[in-house]
């Protein structure tokens, strides 16, 4: 039994002196604690609750969404970090946690587990992948640039394109590239240049720095504004050595940004010489060419000339005159050679002709146009007709 009367308190009374004596205790205010995460639970309202663990112990922890959203990393069960904040009760159930305020992976830096997390779930997700990348077009007409607008990389890529290709319009955007208002301004920009159909291709970056001057381009919101653009994007961050998680989402990854704008357009004198090179070659081609269609129409002209109906014509006129002299010379050669023997036969009948008989005083004598051979061919009174050299007369038989 009590010798004096007892205080008797309600379990909210005792949660809330507890709590009290938890809050007042300045070694409980701003604490740090390392362990390992576990139970990890990232509430829709943004709130994370978890439990802290070690070899020896465990302790439960909440932060909430107004500190959590400044991580630049995702809790995980099984990682070990470094929180900062501080002790106190949770009246409901009257158990003691940790408020936490700040966290720190522990052996490695939150912004590289953050950088490592963000590609891992990017990459599974797709946005890295070749298939997806848009080709940058050869002769752009407008260029976007999204940079800063003091920067060197402003300079250098503005000094480089209008070097290699002056015809081609710069359409400039000035935004924030490093602080907390870097990334959803360069999102923006590049949203409003596809909205506004504004350039042929895009190049976003900024001059080199350390791993927390780049992060704007290392930021999620960045990432896939880049891979939603219709419009091709360069990405130009940092130096040669520095890659962002905007530089594998990107069509086209540049060292730094004057490369970037060496990479966006042609250079226009080295264009000039290839369009010279080209005009030459294209004129010797030509040449060949007339040449070539000049002997295939010549030779063309003499094949339908020798297939011609004309030609056949004239071949065949030329052929029938040939044949005409050469049946004309024959007819005369062979009307020669039969004078030649009509004449021989001539001379021989002339020599046993009776005419030539008469010639030498002979005469013949006919009766009734029948030569009289005999005496006895006629009789006296009958009229005869002597043939001789010169003529013919008539006598009568007496």
């Amino acid at each position: 039994m009590y010798s004096v009367s007892p205080t008797v308190y309600s379990v909210t009374e005792l949660n809330n002196y507890v709590k009290a004596l938890l809050d007042n205790d300045d070694n409980l205010k701003n604490v740090f604690v390392t362990g390992e995460i576990s139970n990890f639970k990232n509430h829709y309202s943004g709130h994370m609750y978890m439990t802290i663990k070690d070899e020896g112990g465990a302790i439960k922890a909440v932060m909430f969404s107004s500190y959590a959203s400044r991580l630049k990393f995702v809790p995980e069960n099984g990682m070990k970090v470094i929180i900062f904040g501080s002790v106190s009760l949770y009246n409901k159930d009257g158990s003691y946690q940790l408020y936490i305020t700040d966290m720190q992976p522990d052996g490695i830096g939150a912004l590289n587990l953050a950088y490592e997390q963000l590609k891992e779930k990017l990459g599974k997700e797709g946005l890295f992948n070749t298939e997806f990348k848009k080709a940058i077009p050869v002769f752009p007409d407008k260029i976007g640039v999204m940079t800063a607008p003091d920067g060197a990389a402003v300079r250098d890529i503005f000094s480089v394109l209008k070097r290699r290709y002056p015809v081609a319009e710069i359409v400039f955007c000035p935004v924030a590239v490093q602080g907390e208002a870097a990334a959803p301004d360069i999102a923006k920009a590049i949203k409003l240049f596809n909205e506004k159909n504004a350039a042929d291709v895009l190049i976003v970056g900024r001059g080199g720095g350390s791993l927390e001057d780049l992060w704007a381009f290392n930021e999620e919101i960045v990432a896939r504004a880049i891979f939603e653009s219709n419009i091709p994007v360069i990405s130009a961050v940092g130096h040669e050595t520095d890659f962002t998680i905007a530089d594998f989402v990107a069509d086209l990854r540049a060292p730094t940004p004057s490369a970037a704008a060496e990479l966006a357009v042609p250079d226009i004198f080295e264009l000039k010489s290839d369009l010279l090179g080209l005009k030459q070659h294209l004129a010797v081609l030509m040449k060949n060419r007339l040449n070539s269609e000049r002997e295939y129409l010549e030779n063309t002209e003499k094949r339908l000339n020798l297939l011609s109906p004309v030609n056949k014509i004239l071949n065949s006129r030329q052929e029938l005159s040939n044949l005409y002299e050469k049946a004309v010379n024959s007819l005369n050669l062979k009307l020669n050679e039969e004078k030649a023997k009509v004449s021989v036969l001539a001379s021989k009948l002339d020599a046993l002709s009776p005419l030539a008989v008469l010639s030498r005083g002979y005469s013949i004598v006919y009766t009734d146009d029948l030569p009289i051979k005999s005496v006895n061919d006629v009789t006296k009174g009958d009229n005869i007709k002597i043939k001789v050299t010169d003529g013919e007369f008539f006598a009568t038989v007496n």
